[in-house]
């Protein structure tokens, strides 16, 4: 049977130093992973360019101002996203 080197005592930085990284190993914790995909705010609306007929623009802009919100509507009502 071979002898094991005598072990060197230890000092009181090398038991320090296992401390810290014992604790720091039990209370460190690990962020969630990030959801995959665009990030979609409630209420935050997005600037697009949108190609629509023009008697279906001017339906909605009879009404004077407000005609986004109201093909918005009109959208969410089309995707059955009405409670949203």
């Amino acid at each position: 049977m071979a002898q094991q080197p005598p072990r060197r005592p230890r000092t009181l930085s090398d038991a320090k130093t296992e401390a810290e990284a014992a604790f720091k190993a039990v209370t460190t914790k690990t962020a969630p992973p990030l959801p995959k995909g665009p990030a979609a705010l409630p209420g935050v609306k997005e600037m697009v360019s949108l190609r629509i007929d023009q008697d279906v623009l001017a339906y909605f802009q009879e009404e004077g101002p407000g005609w986004q919100d109201r093909i918005n509507a009109a959208l969410r009502k089309a995707a059955g996203k009405l409670d949203e």
